[in-house]
């Protein structure tokens, strides 16, 4: 697994993600952030993006390149990046350590 800032990721995420960005413009990163709001009281968001920021933590797996803002990163610190497909759909899924609670779709968190 790649680690940054004890921030893993998984060999089945790097594999999605060189999948979905297989179909994007040159130099297209996943960029994973946490923002207020979900029904937890904190959300993931995820997007697609072609230039990172000068104090982005940047983890790289085979050719896959995920890009965490430093206040993010705060909130992610410890977890793993997953991808799983099972019998509720497919999705990233992040295993984070710092979250007390979390929603049924796993999509929010609290602290």
């Amino acid at each position: 697994m790649a680690a940054t800032a004890n921030v893993t990721l998984t060999d089945r995420a790097a594999r999605r993600i060189q999948e979905i960005v297989a179909g994007e413009p040159t130099n297209t990163m996943l960029r994973i952030s946490v923002e207020g709001g979900g029904c937890s009281g904190f959300q993931y968001k995820f997007d697609l993006v072609n230039k990172s920021a000068s104090d982005d933590v940047v983890i790289e797996k085979s050719a896959a390149r995920v890009l965490i803002d430093p206040v993010s990163l705060e909130y992610l610190a410890g977890s793993e990046i997953d991808f799983v497909d099972d019998l509720i759909g497919a999705s990233f899924k992040i295993q984070n350590p710092n979250a007390t609670a979390s929603c049924g779709c796993g999509t929010s968190f609290s602290l």
